[in-house]
């Protein structure tokens, strides 16, 4: 690090992201024993705009994928200029990029997903042939699953922006992740939730990721932060996402959670259109080792049914 005293967070700049990055910040400035009037000079943030941010219009999957969410604020960190990265976990992609790490997993906010509409309870009671706002191809699928009626339409941007789009009629209902909501005070603004068994959220939803160079991934900061259960429930989860070569092109979703000494995991892959749903469940012993592989093994099972299907 390039100065032990200070460790330079690097964030995207929606409030959502900062929020994020803040609690990080206090918790890394606890960690190293900082005084509160000396957090912002110690663990200071450092606002970096990514492609996924500036680039608005189209899907994800026609310019990239989520690796857009995490580009720029990887190049710095590998470069030196922050010294670790806070993600949604759901926006990092399977793959590493060399020398860095996803150090540690904080406790996991609410996976669920939150529907949200103006006039109507849940996705059941909307009007034949309404609006559903979303720039997931997971949740778009799911909700035609339910109800092929529904017409999807493209909203990206952060929350406010897209709950700004709610309110002015760009679509009738939208879904957007609890988590996120929860995070910034606006819980409220859900009219009901989905069930993460019945409708699995993208693998590490809800859950933070805090991202370093391999060499500090054991700094005493570091594993402060991580949070042993949350973790083991993302690693089941992203076994899963890892074996469906799950990107944004694949309309998958997965969900870990402990029941006593076991993990419970279900992972579902739909094509694109909700038409046709493929799903597994399994359980094992709650360890990283036997939960990444029954992550892998219900994600490849899903993966041999669905076939070519599920690629978009």
């Amino acid at each position: 690090m390039s100065n032990s005293s200070i460790v330079r967070i690097g964030a995207r700049g929606s409030r959502l992201s900062l929020i994020q990055a803040g609690q990080m910040q206090r918790a890394i400035a606890a960690a190293l024993g900082v005084a509160p009037e000396e957090v912002e000079t110690a663990v200071p943030i450092v606002i970096i705009t990514t492609t996924g941010d500036r680039v608005q219009d189209r899907r994800l999957l026609e310019i990239g994928g989520k690796a857009l969410f995490t580009k720029e604020i990887e190049e710095a960190l590998i470069e030196g200029r922050v010294d670790c990265a806070v993600h949604s976990m759901k926006d990092v992609p399977a793959e590493r990029q060399p020398g860095l790490v996803i150090a540690a997993i904080p406790e996991r906010e609410d996976v669920r997903d939150a529907f949200l509409c103006l006039n109507y309870a849940d996705i059941a009671s909307l009007p034949q042939c309404a609006r559903l706002g979303t720039a997931s191809l997971r949740r778009q699928a799911q909700a035609l699953h339910l109800r092929p009626d529904l017409e999807p339409v493209l909203v990206r941007g952060n929350v406010d922006t897209r709950l700004a789009k709610l309110a002015d009629g760009a679509a009738d209902a939208m879904i957007l992740a609890l988590s996120g909501l929860k995070r910034m005070g606006l819980a409220g603004e859900a009219r009901s939730l989905l069930d993460p068994i019945a409708a699995p959220p993208a693998p590490g939803q809800g859950a933070l990721a805090v991202e370093t160079r391999t060499a500090d991934a054991d700094s005493v900061w570091v594993q402060a932060l991580n949070h042993a259960p949350s973790a083991l429930t993302v690693a089941a989860e992203r076994g899963a996402l890892e074996a469906l070569e799950g990107s944004c092109r694949t309309a998958m979703g997965a969900h870990a959670r402990l029941e006593g000494d076991r993990l419970k995991l279900v992972v579902e892959a739909l094509t694109p259109d909700g038409a046709q749903r493929f799903r597994r469940e399994g359980d094992c012993a709650a360890n990283t080792d036997d939960a990444v592989a029954l992550g892998r093994e219900l994600g490849e099972a899903v993966k041999a049914e669905g076939g070519d299907r599920l690629v978009l």
